[in-house]
């Protein structure tokens, strides 16, 4: 069956705030939000959810839904992210966390990173002070002050670079990014992949928090609570990535047994919580254990924390970390302890 996605630029072009206009003609803006980053497929949906939105960004089906293209990811070398909810390239990115739970480690982390290679690194300075942007800033190639200037500062580089655009919740409230977007996008600049953080904590509380995105990175309190970090859910963290017609259906198939068994081991969890181990039935003790395998093995060391961690970082391909998990799904790894995943690196 061919694959089917929405064409996020169209909608986030002609409906600036589509959180609102969802709600408008009746639709839930989570529903819109998971058909977008690719979380319910397209071809699942309500004949009437598309009609809708269609109607919405004032296009025809045809126009609101891609066929068979592809959406090329940015392999980052986390595990987690790449995993669960690539980064998109060339795609907007959407970042959910209360401060605290780690999204500014995670976002110079992947500036360091992308350093390495072929990409340039831009922050558009947040409206409000905020201290500990001021260490990300020691990650970043070029700090612009203005959207004018960010734009100025995008368009001149060079295509043949990817370049990781990064600015606040607070230029997306204003349509500020979006206007910048539609510049962008004039221009036939396609080299942009663009990362909203929320650094007041807001998003959260919000079905809809960015407009449409290609990726979705959800923060998990509980995670940074147990010092699992980078503490991302790898169940409600999302990514168009894996919805194209050419998805490695390997990846895809690796993504989908990990993320039951991790459904079930959190499932598991709140039950011993209340009965204790000694009432967890037999029949579930392998999916506990090796729920809680892959937890630990989701962890890992980040080149930007050594000084605070006494961690040396590791990068982990994706195939490795696929091959990984596989092992852990099939207990080819049930001779490891908890503890000997955490923090580490491939165990292949």
């Amino acid at each position: 069956m061919e694959q089917l996605r929405l064409n996020v630029a169209l909608l986030r072009r002609r409906v600036p705030n589509l959180t609102n206009a969802a709600k408008s003609v009746g639709l839930r803006p989570a529903t819109v939000s998971n058909l977008c980053t690719g979380k319910i497929p397209v071809g699942r949906s309500e004949v009437r959810t598309l009609v809708a939105l269609a109607s919405l960004a004032e296009c025809s089906l045809d126009e609101l839904i891609m066929r068979g293209e592809k959406v090329d990811m940015i392999e980052t070398g986390i595990k987690t992210l790449d995993v669960f909810a690539p980064l998109a390239k060339g795609g907007t990115i959407g970042l959910v966390a209360r401060p605290g739970m780690g999204q500014l480690v995670v976002l110079a982390e992947l500036f360091y990173r992308v350093k390495q290679t072929y990409a340039k690194t831009v922050l558009l300075e947040p409206e409000a002070y905020h201290a500990e942007v001021e260490e990300l800033k020691a990650d970043v190639d070029r700090v612009c002050l203005s959207i004018d200037e960010a734009y100025e500062e995008l368009a001149k580089t060079d295509s043949a670079y990817d370049v990781l655009f990064a600015a606040d919740r607070s230029h997306v409230v204003t349509g500020e990014i979006y206007r910048l977007q539609d510049r962008l996008l004039a221009a036939g600049e396609q080299h942009v992949t663009t990362l909203l953080l929320d650094l007041k904590g807001e998003a959260v509380d919000d079905d809809f928090p960015y407009g449409p995105l290609e990726t979705l990175w959800q923060f998990d309190a509980d995670l940074a609570a147990r010092q699992l970090f980078p503490s991302i859910n790898p169940l409600h963290s999302t990514s168009s990535v894996l919805e194209g017609a050419h998805t490695d259906q390997t990846h895809l198939s690796i993504q989908q047994r990990a993320q039951k068994l991790l459904r079930r081991y959190y499932e598991l969890r709140s039950f011993i919580r209340v009965g204790g181990m000694e009432r967890l039935p037999s029949a579930e003790v392998d999916t506990y254990h090796r729920g809680e395998r892959l937890e630990a093995y989701l962890t890992q060391p980040l080149y930007v924390a050594e000084a605070l961690t006494g961690q040396k970082g590791t990068r982990v391909n994706l195939q490795e970390a696929l091959q990984d998990v596989r092992k852990i799904l099939e207990g080819a790894a049930d001779h490891f302890e908890v503890a000997e995943l955490k923090y580490t690196g491939s165990i292949s």
